[in-house]
């Protein structure tokens, strides 16, 4: 609802990848977890709550981008397995999710020979993947979105012009984010008129499309009512929604000497340190300031990949003094990172606050698998997201102030099955003591 009051139709998701390869550094938290069945219920629910709120929900990346350790903004990565395993995980939740009445589907830019005879082209580039597996054997009759064509596995290979022209022979209705329009359109424009695609071709999507538009109303009603906006998007009722699904996502795999819940005694030396990308100039914001309410005495440092062996001694010199020193990483799927690991300096200085015996936390609002980086961490806690209300339940259970029953939908080999995570009680305070 709120993505319709603003004029978005189409969001596109969910992302119905099998996350189970720890190293793919462009899925992972996208992902619903690592078990099909999962991703599959998770998946095709998704898609009925989106499109009973009037919107159209665009299962990704067909035919399955989770078993990869190739970025495919960076290049063309290519799934080896055979066409039973695709059916049995990576096509199996499209197929829930087409059962559920999806609207649309994208395109993965990843070769998987098993599925188109061996020629190893890109899927999105691939008629026998998008036509002849998704339109006629799996029956999907939604539009269909190619991924982004500015990114590596595709620009790398072809033109503009031949890369969306081959993209419409493979079946896509919608050439998203070529290189340039303008040689996209020419080079689709001269393949009409050559013969090589046929009209007929391009009406079916045009049809495909216009149709959608109609069934959402768009053909009579395609304004934004401004002065409605305020009362669908951000109002108590969804934001306490995503504050409740945020409480129930923290979970907590290490807690070593029973470390949490905090006591949080207002006149505690504690350090918050943030890992970040430069960009997301909003990491630790909520986060650090929630921590403030209970230690007005915070003191609060960011780094990110182009932080100095300087800063990270003068932050070391700091926690020895510190009771207590939080660090908070925002690793997340971001295109063209090529990678989800934490850089060595980071690594370095947790390890460095276990040897001077400071007791620490780590706390990943995003990749799952860093404890693999972070051994000897005193605890640590997953948070998913770095969205304000990750953030604020981020805090809210590290005090204790809500319950932490999370479990983790993936293995974090060689430490940790589906299903693992610390079950922490509510803390009782004098209200529900009475």
């Amino acid at each position: 609802r709120e993505a319709r009051a603003v004029g978005i139709h189409i969001p596109f998701a969910p992302v119905l990848d099998v996350n189970n390869n720890p190293d793919n550094p462009i899925i992972n938290v996208r992902s619903f977890g690592e078990n099909p069945e999962e991703v599959a219920g998770l998946g095709a629910a998704f898609v009925r709550g989106v499109q009973e709120n009037g919107a159209i929900a665009t299962g990704k990346h067909f035919p399955g981008h989770g078993d990869t350790e190739i970025d495919s903004h960076l290049g063309l990565p290519v799934i080896p397995h055979s066409r039973a395993r695709m059916d049995s995980v990576e096509l199996f939740p499209f197929a829930r999710a087409i059962e559920a009445g999806m609207g649309a589907v994208m395109t993965a830019h990843i070769s998987v020979p098993s599925l188109d005879g061996g020629v190893g082209d890109p899927s999105t580039l691939s008629s026998a993947v998008l036509t002849d597996l998704l339109r006629n054997e799996m029956e999907f009759d939604g539009l269909l979105f190619t991924d982004a064509m500015d990114m590596s596995a595709i620009s790398r290979a072809h033109s503009p012009e031949e890369a969306s022209v081959r993209a419409i022979e493979a079946g896509a209705d919608v050439i998203l984010m070529p290189p340039s329009v303008e040689r996209a359109v020419e080079g689709i424009a001269v393949a009409v008129e050559s013969g090589r695609i046929d009209v007929s071709r391009i009406d079916a999507s045009v049809r495909r499309i216009l149709e959608t538009k109609k069934q959402m109303g768009l053909d009579t009603d395609r304004a934004v009512q401004i002065d409605q906006i305020g009362q669908v998007v951000g109002i108590p009722a969804h934001t306490q929604v995503a504050a409740e699904i945020a409480e129930r996502s923290i979970t907590l795999l290490h807690n070593g000497g029973n470390l949490l819940p905090l006591l949080g005694t207002r006149s505690a030396r504690v350090m918050s340190v943030s890992f970040r990308r430069t960009s997301d100039v909003l990491a630790g914001r909520y986060f650090n300031a929630r921590l403030r309410q209970t230690y007005p005495r915070l003191t609060t440092a960011g780094l990110d990949v182009d932080s100095g062996p300087a800063l990270y001694e003068g932050l070391l010199r700091q926690a020895r003094q510190q009771a207590l020193v939080i660090l908070s990483t925002y690793v997340t799927a971001f295109s063209q990172s090529g990678s989800l690991a934490l850089p060595e300096e980071v690594v370095d200085f947790a390890g460095q606050l276990t040897e001077i015996g400071v007791p620490h936390i780590v706390v990943s609002f995003g990749n799952p698998y860093l404890i693999t980086e972070l051994p000897d961490v005193r605890a640590y806690m997953l948070a998913w997201s770095g969205s304000e209300a990750s953030q604020t339940a981020a805090a809210q259970a590290l005090f204790g102030e809500i319950e932490i029953s999370g479990r983790v939908p993936t293995r974090i080999p060689p430490l940790y099955e589906i299903g693992d995570g610390i079950m922490i009680s509510k803390k009782l305070n004098g209200n529900d003591r009475d």
